[in-house]
């Protein structure tokens, strides 16, 4: 593995203009204070109930998300070349499911190949032919960016269902801006607070011709009991709209209404954080007592709109992402303008060939993974765990790929022993709205807090920091 680009510091030991203000405050600033800080904002997490619950852990209880007080800087110039490349790649994955659920002039090129499509488990042949409102599927993408350099920016995985993490976003500002005026002062920080206002307006911009002029939006949440909880209520609660559960919906002549003290309400959109098998018990899975039967003959029927829409699930795996920059040519007849990893399809028998040869360089991940599990990092595995996943590859080559470990970037972060650089990562959210697309300079970054640790999911132990993007005078 070469070594890490440092964020903050030059090879020669110089401080890259964008973190000069922040140097300066950090060499005058007593580390006890810092750890005085530190200390606060978890407090204040602890007051306001930001928690996450780990699946599959043994006892099950809900913990903080470590929060890093040292920001992450990007230049306006970095974030303008970022956000370029977003708004081209969210792009294409709308036209790309557009066109699988309709004509599919990709899979007839030979561009992707069909069983990727028709195999996939997210595939939805329920939305075959099926017309959604302003051809749009995917309003909220979040992308996973990771940086290599100075220049060069590789996106690492597209979340095209429901991308969470934007709650930690907008905490963390808000706890930054608490804590930290005097920074703020040094800094034209790009502001993130008007994430909501932006969201709502895309959402409402998204709804059904036949909506009135001012479309009734909800947010749907699984309950209390689903690990992203926490950030589905407050999303609600920033956008002034009703948070409710499938109980609270119901469906008549094709049509959704809310359960209101006052009578049945219309509802226009549905910003979903329910999975599509459980949305409709009528259409997908019979045992669902979470979702809303009859949901999909409204959704046919054009009457209300789903965010993100039905089959999304279908662009977002690992082995579509490294069809990407195809993707890209095929629907824009444009360069992509971020770069993708290198990727080894293991379903390709000269591909399979070379990640069996290499296991121990590689990192491999399961194509429907997520949240760091089911991945092999070959640089760090012992081999027992080499040998483990080589039998996992002979067995079912189609469900895995492998990429080069990248050498994640590093930015300052105040760990135990004091200001050490450790790897992160960052998701940005792109909207897509009928009218445009917006994305705030920003975004959520997470931090590998363990020194050398690549894995920077919460699930595993990763932190999360403030992402400054700083305004040019």
């Amino acid at each position: 593995m070469s070594v890490a680009f440092d964020e903050m510091t030059n090879g020669d030991g110089s401080i890259r203009p964008a973190y000069a203000a922040l140097s300066r405050w950090l060499s005058n600033v007593p580390p006890d204070v810092l750890d005085y800080r530190r200390k606060e904002a978890e407090f204040i997490f602890r007051r306001i109930g930001i928690t996450f619950a780990v699946y599959g852990d043994s006892d099950a209880q809900e913990r903080l998300i470590p929060f890093d007080i040292i920001p992450r800087i990007l230049t306006g110039t970095e974030w303008r070349r970022m956000s370029r490349g977003l708004e081209q790649r969210t792009k294409a994955l709308n036209l790309y499911l557009k066109d699988i659920y309709s004509r599919r002039e990709i899979l007839k090129a030979g561009v992707v190949p069909e069983d990727l499509v028709y195999q996939n488990p997210a595939f939805r042949p329920e939305m075959n032919g099926q017309k959604v409102p302003h051809d749009l599927y995917v309003h909220i993408a979040g992308i996973d960016v990771v940086r290599v350099d100075a220049d060069t920016f590789y996106v690492l995985e597209d979340n095209a269902r429901t991308p969470s993490g934007v709650s930690y976003m907008l905490e963390n500002r808000e706890i930054m801006m608490r804590l930290f005026p005097e920074l703020f002062a040094d800094n034209r920080v790009a502001p993130v607070e008007n994430y909501t206002d932006e969201l709502l307006a895309t959402l409402k911009s998204v709804a059904p011709h036949s909506a009135s002029s001012d479309p009734a939006v909800v947010v749907l949440t699984p309950g209390i009991y689903n690990s992203a909880y926490y950030e589905h209520s407050f999303l609600a609660d920033k956008l002034g709209v009703e948070l409710v559960e499938g109980r609270d919906l119901f469906v008549r002549n094709d049509v959704v209404y809310m359960r209101t003290t006052e009578g049945p309400r219309r509802v226009d959109v549905i910003y979903r954080r329910l999975d599509d098998d459980f949305l409709d018990p009528l259409a997908f899975r019979p045992d669902s007592a979470l979702g809303v039967p009859g949901l999909m003959s409204a959704y046919n029927a054009g009457n209300v709109t789903l965010t993100n829409a039905v089959g999304t699930g279908v662009a977002d795996d690992k082995a579509v992402y490294s069809y990407m920059p195809d993707i890209i040519r095929f629907y824009l007849g444009e360069e992509p303008l971020l770069k993708n990893v290198p990727t080894w399809r293991c379903r390709e028998a000269d591909h399979l060939k070379y990640v069996l040869d290499h296991l121990s360089e590689l990192v491999v991940k399961e194509v429907h993974g997520s949240g760091g599990y089911g991945m092999l990092i070959g640089p760090r595995a012992d081999k027992a765990q080499i040998e483990l996943f080589r039998a996992k590859l002979k067995q079912d080559p189609n469900n895995f790929i492998a990429q080069p470990t990248l050498a994640l970037s590093t930015c300052p972060t105040f760990v135990e022993e004091g200001i050490a650089p450790r790897h992160v990562d960052l998701r940005p959210f792109v909207l897509t709205g009928s009218d445009k697309v917006r994305i705030v300079p920003g975004g959520l970054t997470r931090v590998a807090l363990e020194a050398g640790s690549l894995v920077v999911n919460s699930s595993q132990g990763g932190g999360t920091k403030d992402t400054w993007v700083l305004e040019e005078s």
